[in-house]
């Protein structure tokens, strides 16, 4: 398969200059931190402030690469617009783009070129969009030639990617007729369609929902004042160093209880795992308490499949064997994400199988770890967060390859280790 070539030559024969980080954990974790801002709701504001007629005032807007992206092509009057690595920011762009008056062209890094894209591309060419493909047919670059669009009934596959869903419904109340939006299939990432709703009716939008499919008639965005959330997905991290740990006390600054992110679920999930969860008046507070887990432990991960990484991850270096099913879409994200997976834990010692391309196990079976084992992050910014944790398990240290790309969403991470105790070393060498 395509996708499988590419990300071989990704984790075998890759040869380049990267940071590679050695890290080394505190005997005991106590800090507090103060989480980056969520891109996921970033990204979504930042297109509702564009599609508005008037200016959306909005505070705590993440700084991390994906939202830059987003900032600098929503402000450019540039034929060509470079999204780099930013997944969400292609979807969401070539949606805006598509009735946006002008000739556009979206490209990205050469990952961001091999990820598909024909589902939308064909949704909003039936809605009468006027875009084609640069190169490869599939896959970015895209030239658009931005107009009006008519809108009307679309069907769609719900079990590709949510955010294909997401850019339609947010650029469908300036569709002249509107939307109609029937899904198909088993839909993943549910949660995020929801906060793209509740996003759309903060800014007077009314989307109506029966069954699988959505109907977004012609309205206009109402601006008003918004306050972005700290990310549910950077907090995980914490959630593993905690459950990792033998003593610790985390206090999560930003967070909000009723929150509009699926991944603030991972609170119910690490709870068996030994993780307490206390909400104060400012975020939560974490505490390592006792475990009490089913053997194996078994999750769908269909509505948060950023979260499996972190969890496969914890309940590997706790010896906790697991049956991770819903994982389709991780194909498809910064790497493959299954392959990637299952490579690192491997030269931790741990034999993980995928089956049908969704499923990821781990029964218990062992074998010889690497002497030293360096994790690649292949350009997938959870890779690095969530291996990174390892270290508090390991009194060598675990390396992280390419540790660089947690600025994707999380640029303060590494600075947020060093506060918390842990110790940095920039190795600055070639990988192999």
């Amino acid at each position: 398969m395509y996708f499988g070539s590419k990300q071989y030559v990704c984790f075998q024969f890759s040869k380049y200059l990267t940071m590679n980080y050695l890290i080394k954990a505190p005997v005991k974790l106590d800090t507090k931190v103060q989480l980056p801002a969520s891109k996921s709701i970033s990204n979504r504001v930042l297109l509702l402030k564009a599609l508005s007629a008037d200016s959306i005032e909005i505070h705590n807007l993440a700084d991390c690469d994906d939202t830059k992206v987003m900032i600098n092509a929503l402000r450019t009057n540039q034929p060509e617009i470079d999204i780099k690595a930013a997944g969400t920011a292609m979807r969401f762009l070539t949606a805006y783009l598509a009735g946006k008056q002008g000739y556009w062209t979206i490209t990205g890094t050469e990952r961001m070129r091999n990820r598909p894209v024909k589902i939308l591309v064909e949704a909003l060419n039936t809605l009468g969009a006027h875009i084609e493909y640069a190169d490869s047919e599939g896959f970015p670059p895209l030239k658009i030639n931005g107009c009006t669009l008519q809108g009307g009934e679309v069907w769609l596959d719900g079990s590709v990617s949510s955010q294909y869903i997401s850019a339609l419904l947010m650029v469908a109340p300036l569709m002249e007729h509107g939307l109609q939006l029937h899904l198909t299939g088993r839909i993943i990432s549910h949660p995020y369609i929801q906060m793209t709703i509740e996003l759309m009716n903060n800014f007077g939008v009314i989307v109506s929902k029966k069954k699988q499919t959505y109907t977004v008639r012609p309205q206009s965005y109402k601006p008003v004042p918004f306050t972005v959330e700290a990310d549910w997905s950077a907090a995980s991290y914490w959630y593993e160093m905690v459950a990792l740990s033998n003593e610790a006390e985390v206090t999560l600054q930003g967070l909000f209880e009723n929150s509009l992110q699926g991944d603030a679920h991972i609170k119910s999930l690490f709870k068996p795992l030994g993780v307490e969860t206390r909400f104060t008046s400012d975020g939560v507070v974490l505490r390592r308490t006792a475990r009490n887990i089913n053997i194996p432990f078994m999750y769908d991960f269909t509505d948060i499949p950023d979260m499996a990484q972190t969890l496969a991850v914890t309940c590997a270096m706790l010896d906790i064997p697991f049956y991770f099913s819903g994982l389709q879409s991780l194909k498809i994200k910064e790497t493959d994400r299954l392959t990637a997976l299952r490579i690192a834990l491997l030269k931790l010692g741990f034999v993980v199988t995928e089956q049908e391309s969704q499923i990821l196990q781990w029964n218990g079976e062992r074998t010889d770890r690497a002497v030293t084992p360096i994790i690649q992050t292949c350009e997938d910014h959870r890779m690095a967060m969530a291996f990174a944790p390892v270290a508090i398990r390991d009194a060598a240290g675990i390396s992280i390859a390419g540790s660089e790309v947690v600025s994707k969403s999380y640029p303060h991470f590494w600075d947020d280790l060093l506060n918390a105790g842990f110790q940095i070393s920039d190795l600055d060498k070639f990988i192999f």
